[in-house]
């Protein structure tokens, strides 16, 4: 139960702050839907009994108001519907407000430092929490809570009528209602669960082998391993497919109880009421009112058969977002260095996810403002590692991480399929023409983007098709010119490019980064070349520290791969 608190929380506690008065607007009118219907099939029961006995007897007749009870109804009828027009309109509205902005909160969380990076080698996931798991929060309001809100208090409100009745009989019809009405779908939520979260776990592996052989098919071709990965996606489906058939018997066997429920019930209520009418307790009117209230009271409890299949699902996509949210609420500020330091690490270790063997050990380091440092070491060692800790993708388990506002420019550059001005206003929202323009200049891409019929409104296809691998390298410099800030992290910014224009991206970077601080990380001997000071790393520790000027530094630039 704890833990089903946890996971709800944070969830429930966004749906309150996001349309707190629509949501309760909109369960308020459920309520009055239900209420309304209550009393108009009671009404209209007393009201025909009423009718037919006064016929029998033309003094009756002559007497008896028809016009009052018919208005009664009437307005009931109208109420009924203006409410339930009204709680389609709300609930529905405030629920699909209240996902769209978990979903937008969600997919910032995702975009925050280290999770961007562990979710971009899970594509699928990402796609499936955004879709899937958000979809899946609206049955906690639509189908559970609001549902079992009014189921309760209509057998509430139908226990104060029977019980004006007789006490005794409001009392156990009551209690009766309730306990069953409750229990069975809790039951059968209990029963469900496990079915739930497979059938969704089948569908995200299904979506996500589906995607892999979709986007890597011509890999699955020469590799031989498309029959295996069809295999693959018929197995998923198949999993899928027999949670839901277990769903189904479960949906069976809840649909039969709350028959034999209400069955058992409407049958007492009958009885009851007859024995009532035949001591005079009650006139015959009145006793039909009482059985079809009893009848009318059972209704929304059948509206929980689905929420109580659903729980096991809503409870998974909370427990999967619920995480991420709570992350989010509890984001610490980050440390600033010392005055005069762009950086300072102190005995910090770090691990990548789900790796027992630290990425970084025991770091020392620390940058002054304006200083260039590179580091070097084989494959794995951890340059990377070390960039990502600095830009705060990778946390520190140990030691302290302190740094000013840092831009990272990765070996790869990510481009999406949008205009050029759409691609290079990422860095920048808020940058004017000119300043687009300075820092294309700045990159040496304003003579190419200019040349093309549509100039910085020229679209790109998927992945920025339409530029060469040298543009493509340009147009992330000039992201990088648009981010204003004291630290630039260079992740081997010209591998793969040309010598001529590896040489230029180098000179204009080092142009630009005039009063900024420098980390690069590389195994070519050009870019160690405009550092002050250079750190060997190996294994994830730092290995040696030399400075400009000094014989192991031109020792470390001689173990470099040459221009």
């Amino acid at each position: 139960m704890s833990g089903f608190v946890a996971d709800i929380k944070p969830i429930l506690r966004l749906f309150l702050a996001e349309r707190r008065r629509a949501l309760l607007f909109g369960a308020a009118l459920s309520a009055a839907t239900v209420t309304a219907g209550i009393a108009l099939l009671g009404f209209s029961g007393w009201f025909i009994t009423a009718t037919s006995l006064a016929g029998l007897s033309a003094a009756a007749a002559v007497t008896f108001d028809v016009f009052a009870p018919s208005a009664g109804i009437r307005l009931l009828a109208i109420v009924r519907t203006v409410a339930r027009y009204g709680e389609r309109l709300a609930t529905h509205d405030a629920t699909l407000g209240v996902l769209a902005a978990l979903r937008e909160r969600l997919f910032r969380g995702f975009a925050e430092p280290g999770v961007a990076r562990a979710l971009s080698h899970r594509p699928a996931r990402l796609l499936f929490r955004l879709t899937a798991d958000i979809d899946a929060l609206d049955s906690l309001y639509l189908r559970i809570l609001v549902p079992a809100a009014v189921a309760i208090g209509a057998a509430l409100a139908a226990s104060v009528v029977l019980g004006l009745m007789h006490p005794l009989f409001g009392l156990c019809f009551g209690l009766f209602l309730v306990g069953a009405g409750i229990g069975l779908p809790w039951i059968a939520g209990r029963a469900a669960r496990s079915h739930a979260r497979r059938r969704a776990h089948g569908i995200e592996a299904l979506r996500s082998r589906t995607i892999d052989f979709v986007a890597g098919q011509t890999d699955l071709l020469m590799a031989g391993r498309l029959a295996a990965q069809r295999s693959a996606i018929a197995e998923a489906d198949s999993y899928a497919a027999n949670a839901d058939d277990r769903l189904n018997r479960v949906e069976t066997g809840l649909t039969f109880g709350f028959g034999l429920v209400s069955t058992f019930l409407l049958t007492a209520s009958l009885l009851a009421v007859a024995a009532l009418a035949e001591t005079t307790t009650i006139t015959a009117p009145v006793a039909a009112l009482g059985l079809l209230v009893a009848f009318a009271a059972v209704e929304p409890f059948a509206a929980l058969r689905r929420g109580a299949l659903e729980l096991g699902r809503t409870l998974l996509a909370a427990k999967r977002i619920a995480p991420r949210l709570a992350a989010a609420d509890a984001t610490q500020p980050l440390a600033s260095p010392q005055p005069g330091y762009a950086f300072s690490l102190a005995a910090v270790t770090a691990f990548h996810e789900n790796s027992a063997v630290p990425a970084l050990e025991d770091i020392d380091l620390t940058l002054q403002q304006g200083e260039r440092l590179a580091v070097i070491g084989s494959s794995g060692a951890g340059k990377s590692s070390l960039l990502a800790l600095l830009s705060h993708e990778l946390s520190a388990r140990t030691g302290s991480v302190a740094a000013m506002g840092a831009t990272l420019l990765t070996q790869r550059t990510e481009l999406f399929e949008d205009s050029l001005r759409g691609n290079l206003a990422l860095a920048n929202p808020d940058a004017s023409e000119a300043r687009l323009r300075e820092a294309l200049a700045a990159a040496g891409l304003l003579a190419d983007v200019e040349a093309m019929p549509r100039g910085m409104d020229t679209p790109l296809g998927e992945g920025g098709l339409g530029l060469s691998g040298g543009q493509s390298r340009r147009l992330a410099l000039a992201r990088l010119f648009l981010r204003d800030t004291p630290l630039w992290l260079l992740d081997e910014p010209t591998e793969g490019l040309d010598g001529a224009t590896a040489r230029d991206v180098l000179q204009r970077i080092s142009k630009m980064a005039t009063g900024r601080s420098l980390v690069i990380a590389t195994h070519i001997r050009r870019e160690a070349a405009i550092a002050d000071r250079i750190a060997v790393i190996e294994g994830g520790r730092i290995a040696e520290i030399s400075r400009r000027g000094e014989t192991a530094f031109e020792k470390a630039l001689d173990r470099l791969r040459p221009d």
